[in-house]
């Protein structure tokens, strides 16, 4: 087979064969994704989103050129290749910069595959004058950012990507060498937690001037705006941060909706002020593996029963921040562990979880690591975003 002809093909954005295209690229990753073990078909029309323009608000600020990878006219392998304009914005310390773009939704046959498709993303970049390539990140930094390096032997969570071992061997053979280690914390929730972590929760609970409540659902929007402000400066300095822009801001809102649970997401005020929140989603991978990722033709009835009551979901904090004012203090501490609590609890009185996932975590963030190690998580899963130099 290594001897056949690779073809590559780019894929149109425009009418109906940018349809189509897309569509071809989905299923192509659906595909490939259903040989790992432990995967979880995710829903189609939310894959199908993610690379249209139409529909997903990243493709405002960002380039982006899909490709499919053909041997003897079937499709083999699949690749993005494309530009955050945002991210260009941002200081090189931090991991973007000055013409640096990015390769994502990488899926090959064989690794002679994997070489032309890096290739061909390659060339695209340096076509547009690009001279360093991060990936894969599909497609921009808040969603599927890594390969998964370790943790194959469980299913992922909610939003979280799920690779083959060997993707890793592949990459690094076509000069690859990895630029940060991203990696999710497993912890229990069924117990409460150490004295000490007790202690600093009591104190919280009784300063007046620390208040950590529910999210607001009647006053969504605001809520949600609220919080992606308090992201936006809490993680402004964060390796490879890239702002949310308005826009993605209520895209956010309205898709995160439907798994939006006041009890287990919070927001902590000092002296009436909003200065930090913690982000908890029920894993909806848990009824999206028994209903194969489809809603039709009875799939959206057993969804609709669950997004009403997880009842024994797991529980994923994708995302926490507190306002830069507070880092490195002792009270940005003691309101997370606050939250943590609050939220810890509630999952279990209610939905009666007994698993959280903390994460993604950035591997040199010593403030959330030193919280995960508080609460005697442990590491579950790692991920490495790679780069490679175009000069």
């Amino acid at each position: 087979m290594h001897g056949s002809k690779i073809e590559i093909r780019p894929l149109s954005n425009k009418g109906k064969t940018g349809k189509r295209d897309r569509a071809t690229f989905v299923d192509l990753g659906r595909t490939f994704a259903a040989r790992v073990p432990n995967f979880i078909p995710q829903l189609r029309s939310e894959e199908l989103e993610l690379v249209d323009p139409a529909k997903n608000p990243f493709f405002e600020h960002a380039s982006v050129q899909l490709f499919l990878a053909l041997r003897d006219g079937q499709p083999v392998g699949r690749i993005s290749a494309h530009i955050d304009h945002l991210a260009l914005e941002i200081p090189v310390e931090q991991g973007m910069g000055p013409g640096t773009g990015m390769f994502g939704f990488f899926d090959a046959e064989d690794d002679a595959i994997a070489a032309t498709l890096l290739k061909t993303a390659e060339d695209w970049l340096r076509g547009q004058g690009m001279t360093r390539v991060l990936g894969p990140i599909s497609m921009s930094i808040w969603e599927e950012p890594g390969l998964l390096t370790r943790g194959q032997d469980h299913p992922p969570m909610v939003m979280m990507g799920h690779h083959p071992a060997h993707y890793r061997g592949w990459i690094e053979g076509n000069g690859y060498t990895p630029a940060k280690k991203l990696v999710t914390y497993d912890l229990g929730i069924q117990e409460g937690f150490s004295p000490l972590i007790q202690r600093i929760v009591r104190s919280g609970m009784n300063n007046d001037r620390i208040n950590v409540r529910p999210v607001d659902l009647k006053r969504y929007n605001e809520e949600i705006a609220t919080i992606l402000g308090i992201l936006n400066d809490a993680w402004s300095t964060n390796w490879g941060f890239v702002p949310f822009t308005p826009a993605e801001v209520a895209h956010a809102g309205k898709k995160l909706r439907p798994i939006i649970k006041a009890p287990l997401n919070r927001i902590a005020e000092v002296d009436g002020k909003p200065v930090a929140f913690m982000l908890t989603f029920p894993d909806v991978n848990g009824i999206l593996a028994g209903i194969d990722g489809k809603l039709l033709p009875t799939g959206w009835f057993h969804m609709l029963n669950w997004l009403r009551k997880p009842m024994g979901a797991g529980m994923r904090v994708p995302l926490m921040g507190v306002l830069k004012e507070l880092h490195n203090s002792r009270m940005a501490s003691q309101l997370a562990f606050m939250m943590i609590e609050q939220i810890r609890t509630e999952a279990v009185r209610l939905y009666g979880s007994s698993r959280g996932e903390l994460g993604w975590v950035l591997d040199d963030n010593q403030g959330m690591i030193a919280i995960a190690d508080a609460i005697d998580s442990k590491i579950n899963r790692e991920y490495i975003i790679f780069e490679k130099s175009l000069k």
